[in-house]
């Protein structure tokens, strides 16, 4: 399994036999690039905003559109098994900015989390029990739109995962204002992690150990 990371909550996931992009986002809207040949076998969007629903942006390998999940549920994709889980943009049910789809991927059997724009500060005893298990977490930590580097510290103590991949936060290009990693870092006490331009990883290499990755933009 490869992971790359193209900025806000854009990850592409390519394994075996299947590839996943996640939260692809407009160009014009964010400032930040996409790949024009970004292919997959299906696209995941958390919620309708246009950083986060650019389905138009990808393709499958024969030039065709993907199939595209973006409400709670389960579906199933080239043995990819993907569960949408209901949850908030905001910390006030919804009522800010509405909702948010956090998915579970069952992928290479490894059980892979994207919370999306969560804006939740907690996650409910109901839906940690939806999530399950949780190896590799990818978690928003820029705050002003979805939870802040202390939220997520503590959303991580909930689905205790063996790596965590930080997202959504300011980068170079980007023409929203949020707050850097480097408050999440300090938090989880990963200071001076230096970014990587992908993550390979299996079930098999799966450190014992909490492991924070920052993922530079590919």
């Amino acid at each position: 399994m490869d992971i790359y990371w193209y900025g806000q909550a854009c990850f592409k996931l390519k394994g075996k036999n299947a590839t996943v992009v996640i939260d692809p986002f407009d160009p014009d809207f964010t400032g930040l690039k996409l790949p024009k040949d970004l292919q997959s076998d299906a696209v995941l969007t958390t919620h309708g905003h246009r950083d986060h629903n650019f389905v138009s942006g990808t393709t499958t390998s024969s030039g065709a559109k993907p199939p595209v999940f973006d409400k709670p549920g389960e579906y199933e994709v080239s043995g990819v098994v993907m569960t949408g889980i209901n949850s908030f943009h905001d910390n006030s049910q919804g009522t800010e900015r509405g909702t948010n789809t956090i998915f579970h991927l069952l992928f290479d059997n490894l059980d892979i989390i994207h919370l999306g724009d969560l804006g939740q500060s907690k996650l409910t005893e109901e839906q940690v029990a939806q999530i399950g298990q949780t190896d590799i977490l990818l978690v928003p930590v820029g705050s002003i739109y979805t939870i802040d580097s202390k939220a997520a510290s503590e959303i991580v103590s909930q689905l205790e995962p063996k790596i965590i991949i930080p997202m959504h936060y300011r980068i170079d290009g980007l023409k929203f204002e949020l707050e850097g990693v480097e408050s999440f870092l300090k938090e989880m006490g990963a200071e001076g992690v230096v970014p990587v331009p992908k993550l390979s990883i299996t079930k098999e290499k799966l450190p014992e150990e909490l492991q924070v990755v920052v993922l530079g933009k590919s």
